[in-house]
């Protein structure tokens, strides 16, 4: 059984009269229409909300994190597990500045790089250039998407696992970091290997990543140069004079922010696709929006993620844009059609809708 098939049989658990094959559905061109005229004036990037925001939640987020260092007992608990929250909302300012364009925002990428991309060992290079592949319209969904995988359509067990593996990112950046990079000075095949398959957050495994050129190779290279010298400090400070507990401390903050990432991505997505390409229409329907009243999105899906469906039909919009485009449009379109089915009510029904379609993409697979 192919993975279309599994598809038209188990996409989101529903009734089989209700279920479509997203590469069939045509684009709703009078939403696209609304989308485009009533946010043309919320385009701009604010920098007065950017930049208190991005040095606010950092600054925060490494003070916390500093008090679970120094603190003991429930106090340094309590600090570390309130870092998580900080850093991850500025970790994830790297999604707005492989958005932004390059005369926006003069100073913001690499104020973020130095502040943020290489303290947590993930510059912006991880992001850049690679993000945009995602929203690529004949790209997006398809074996060429560095951000896809039909995790819907796959085994129940892929789910936990998914997730699950976030956890070792802190390790994984070390070793990628102060140990692939200075051997891929000396060794081309292993900086081929760095570059193609580790220097890129993506979820497909397929995915090789083409060589940079121009300004943004040469960007990319103090980047890599930054955190590569970073990350030999951090190991240079744990051997030799045996910060292994403050290293082990950030480790867990960090993997938490990472295992937090990881679930968002989850249920960023359907996930539906079975690889063909797709209208625009059909990729805001395969993507999530969760606008209030549910409370907690903002926490767990911060600068304006949780409407990721309404991103995905205008990816040039702010995150501080995102909210007052969600209002007008639906005043607009009102609370049924096209433009409403990607309003979901937060996570767990999120994955519980994608959890009941991998056990019936496995009850499918084994007939």
């Amino acid at each position: 059984m192919n993975a279309s098939t599994a598809m038209n049989k188990s996409a989101g658990g529903l009734a089989a009269e209700d279920r479509r094959v997203l590469s069939q559905i045509p684009d709703d061109k009078a939403m696209l229409r609304a989308a485009a005229e009533l946010t043309r004036d919320l385009n701009t990037a604010r920098p007065e909300i950017y930049w208190p925001d991005m040095i606010g939640s950092a600054l925060l987020g490494y003070a916390l994190l500093a008090g679970a260092m120094v603190l003991d007992g429930w106090l340094a608990w309590a600090s570390g597990i309130a870092a998580v929250f900080p850093l991850y909302r500025a970790l994830l300012f790297i999604h707005e500045i492989s958005h932004l364009h390059r005369d926006a925002l003069p100073g913001f990428r690499p104020a973020w790089n130095l502040l943020v991309g290489i303290p947590m060992l993930t510059p912006s290079l991880m992001y850049e250039g690679v993000h945009t592949l995602h929203h690529a319209r004949t790209r997006y969904g398809t074996i060429e998407d560095p951000e896809y995988m039909p995790l819907a359509l796959m085994k129940p067990w892929s789910l936990p696992v998914f997730v699950a593996v976030a956890a070792l990112a802190p390790v994984a950046l070390i070793i990628r970091w102060a140990v692939l990079a200075p051997l891929s000075v000396i060794l081309p095949p292993m900086r081929r290997l760095a570059w193609e398959r580790l220097s890129a957050l993506s979820i497909n495994p397929a995915f090789r990543r083409r060589p940079a050129e121009g300004r943004q190779a040469k960007r990319f290279f103090w980047q890599s140069l930054g955190a590569s010298g970073w990350a030999l400090a951090i190991m240079t400070l744990v051997i030799f004079f045996g910060a292994w507990r403050e290293l082990a401390i950030a480790m867990a903050v960090f993997s938490a922010v990472a295992v937090f990432n990881q679930l968002r991505t989850l249920v960023a997505h359907l996930w539906e696709n079975d690889g063909a390409a797709m209208s625009v229409t059909a990729q805001y329907l395969d993507s999530v929006n969760i606008p209030p009243p549910s409370p907690l999105a903002g926490f767990w899906a911060p600068v304006g993620l949780r409407y990721h469906a309404l991103h995905h039909l205008i990816p040039s919009l702010p995150y501080h844009s995102l909210a007052e485009a969600h209002r007008r449009i639906a005043a607009e379109l009102g609370g049924s059609g096209t433009y409403a089915d990607a309003s979901h009510k937060g996570l767990i029904p999120l994955v519980a809708r994608i959890a009941k379609s991998t056990m019936g993409s496995s009850r499918d697979a084994a007939c």
